[in-house]
């Protein structure tokens, strides 16, 4: 009972580590859920619950208030608006709790709970957000980000007692990367586009071997690079929409910890979430990838309260070492029904996963099933004073204006 209690606790503490890439301008007032549940093998607990309030004007015009909630872990920014000079904004951010830092071994399709441990951390940042075109409808925004992360692990019940925890150790980070357009974050946007590259650095105090067998390596700096395109587009008179999404990465001194992990189908997972339906949430670790998504909604009934959603996604993968299996090109698909409230404040989908090239005992492929939720509380409270005509380019002018 208590190892089960563990892992739901598990569950809903998970809050996705993630700063967007400019100080958003937009109020917000999100509750976000979502879960997968794998039907083969025995898989770690897949999920996210958080509250995400945003809140342009917090105490003085030029400031903003980010601020995501879990039960046990909150990752806010206070951002300066023009904090740094005209169209240069600047933003100070404190992040921490428990479970975030944890890792799940899942190797050859198969969960290792032996080798798995817990993981809490606290971080400080600041960042700064520069626009390049302050007259142009579609922003070109270049981001630079410094923090300083404390890392610190622990054992779960399942982990074996001849396991050696990575060192606790401070990490000193830098994000830095270009962005052209942008992507709110909301389940199932109406319509954006998004170019941009990116670079991450990490440079860790105390590196070090661990595992049972003290075969795994928590390198003292890693590299990662990669670029993303993203287009959303709602059709005026059908509203059926797609979402298409390419993103690509490559890695110098990757370890378990810093590598790029593919898996599960957890749109808000991240801020680049890299999902591969079927598969167990971050079940590949990769050093370099090429990840391919798209998603179609097609409208069931006459008010666009129900809506049918085909997704599929593809990937070719280049294994960390020692993570490898046989195959570096990996395919899932899904499909599901979305439901909207008459005032669009509540989106809930229910899916189902297939992971056509999944490894599990009995061979390749693998099904899961999934729930998506977001309630949009400022919406619903709008509502008890006039009820809005939802406009499908609200989003169009919240991400570029």
């Amino acid at each position: 009972m208590r190892k089960r209690g563990q892992r739901l606790l598990g569950l809903w503490l998970f809050v996705p580590l993630s700063v967007f890439g400019q100080i958003d301008p937009v109020p917000r007032d999100l509750v976000q859920i979502g879960y997968n549940q794998a039907f083969q093998g025995h898989t770690p607990l897949a999920g996210y619950a958080f509250y995400y309030h945003n809140q342009p004007d917090f105490l003085r015009t030029n400031l903003t208030l980010r601020l995501t909630v879990a039960p046990v872990y909150a990752d806010s920014e206070l951002g300066f608006v023009n904090g740094l000079g005209p169209n240069t904004d600047f933003g100070l951010g404190l992040a921490g709790g428990g479970f975030a830092d944890g890792y799940n071994e899942i190797h050859g399709g198969t969960f290792y709970p032996s080798q798995s441990f817990a993981g809490n951390g606290a971080e400080l940042s600041a960042s700064l957000y520069h626009r390049f075109n302050p007259a142009a409808r579609i922003p070109l925004n270049y981001i630079l980000r410094g923090g300083a992360h404390d890392s610190f692990y622990t054992k779960n019940n399942d982990t074996a007692a001849d396991f050696k925890l990575p060192p606790n150790h401070a990490d000193l980070n830098l994000r830095t990367g270009l962005r052209w357009g942008g992507v709110e974050p909301t389940l199932f946007p109406p319509l954006a586009m998004e170019l941009s590259v990116w670079y991450e650095g990490h440079l860790r105090s105390h590196p070090g071997h661990y595992g049972s067998q003290e075969d795994c390596t928590l390198e003292k700096q890693s590299h990662r690079f990669w670029a993303e395109a993203a287009l959303a587009y709602t059709l005026p008179d059908s509203q059926q929409s797609f979402y298409v999404r390419l993103t690509s990465g490559t890695s110098l001194e990757a370890d378990r910890l810093s590598a790029y992990r593919l898996g599960g189908f957890l749109p808000l997972v991240s801020e680049f979430p890299l999902s591969l339906p079927g598969y167990y949430f971050q079940e590949i670790s990769a050093r370099q990838f090429v990840l391919c998504n798209a998603n179609y909604l097609l409208p069931l009934d006459k008010g666009k309260r129900w809506s049918l959603d085909l997704n599929a996604s593809t990937a070719i993968v280049d294994y960390l070492p020692g993570e490898g299996q046989p195959g570096n090109s990996l395919t899932g698909v899904g499909g599901g029904l979305l439901y909207y409230s008459r005032s669009r404040h509540l989106k809930v989908m229910l899916n189902y996963a297939y992971g056509i090239d999944a490894l599990r005992a009995a061979g390749r492929g693998a099904s899961s099933i999934g729930v998506l939720l977001q309630l949009d509380l400022g919406r619903l409270r709008n509502e008890q004073f006039s009820r809005p005509q939802p406009s499908l380019w609200r989003g169009w002018g919240n991400i570029f204006k």
